[in-house]
């Protein structure tokens, strides 16, 4: 045998999966996903779901922490100032790019305090209603908001989280007046709108889909370039007269001072997890598309949406957090 040479395969395998031994061994204890919302809610039901088919990949346990509060803050300072071994992950939304520009000060840094590990997919919201308020259409909803100045409220998960931007967004597109209700989490103002204590909100489709086939919940479009497989009934809001377009993310965030090679490898599991056969199965149904990108691509997508949200705000005059 000439030095140096070994069978293509385990050549093959070394490229593939480069990385050094001592990576290899990761995880050796449980690995803790972060969640910033209450459980029950769309992020939730995903990290979980995430979390069984590491598991398996990983033979350890990944425990999942719900922290809500203060529009996903509270988790991700906790995980930046988590100690950097790849054992304390945050799942979170692109609310995540919202913050720096909604808030005046924060206990961290987004750009810098975190190691962007992978944008775990893309989704769409729901605009839903509950079926009490006298409109079938969005183009009804409008009409009816117009014809009621500031007494339609529509709620949130939060000042300057998703749905609110979006509520603000609509109401500037379409010159209503509307009042906005922030809530802590998708599970709590699923609530509020079952109950009627709020009349609509862009929702998650994980969260409402029962809600919707119930009827218990009224959707009245969605937010992507293209109806929902799922909900192919529902017209998208352009669809409905409502020139309205929007897709967020779902991503995976570790502490800034994570090993390279941990965080490459974690991507790859990720990667690997969100692409198998059952969990492509769910994606749909839930409102996702599977991304599974490099942490390269997902630093690059927060940096812009850094830039692109805090414009956003700006415009809107939303006034900046304490």
């Amino acid at each position: 045998m000439k030095p140096f040479s070994r069978p293509l395969s385990a050549i093959a395998l070394a490229t593939l999966f480069g990385a050094p031994a001592f990576a290899q061994s990761y995880p050796a204890r449980p690995v803790r996903m972060v969640v910033p919302f209450a459980a029950g809610g769309a992020v939730d039901t995903v990290a979980r779901a995430l979390g069984q088919k590491l598991a398996e990949t990983w033979k350890q346990p990944m425990l999942v922490d719900n922290r809500p509060g203060a529009g996903g803050n509270i988790a991700a300072d906790h995980v930046a100032k988590a100690p950097g071994d790849g054992y304390t992950l945050l799942i979170t939304t692109h609310g995540f790019a919202i913050s720096p520009g909604l808030y005046r000060k924060l206990p961290f840094d987004a750009a810098r305090d975190f190691a962007p590990v992978t944008q775990l997919t893309s989704s769409f919201v729901v605009l839903v209603t509950n079926p009490q308020i006298p409109a079938a259409s969005a183009k009804e909803l409008v009409a009816l908001a117009r014809s009621r100045p500031g007494t339609i409220n529509y709620g949130s998960t939060g000042i300057g989280a998703p749905p609110h931007l979006l509520g603000e967004l609509l109401k500037s597109m379409t010159g209503t007046d509307m009042l906005h209700v922030p809530y802590k989490g998708d599970a709590p103002l699923s609530q509020a709108l079952l109950a009627g204590e709020v009349q609509l909100a862009f929702m998650p489709l994980a969260g409402v889909l029962p809600h919707i086939r119930s009827g218990r919940l009224r959707a009245l479009g969605v937010s992507g370039k293209a109806r929902s497989a799922t909900l192919p009934e529902v017209p998208t809001l352009t669809e409905a007269g409502i020139p309205f377009e929007f897709t967020g993310w779902l991503g995976v965030f570790a502490p800034a001072s994570s090993p390279r090679d941990t965080v490459i490898q974690i991507q790859r599991d990720i990667a690997q997890a969100v692409v198998a056969q059952d969990m492509r199965e769910r994606w749909a149904a839930w409102g996702y598309e599977p991304v599974g990108s490099t942490p390269e691509q997902f630093a690059e997508k927060c940096r812009l949406d850094l830039a692109t949200y805090a414009k956003v705000i700006r415009d809107a005059k939303i006034p900046l957090q304490d």
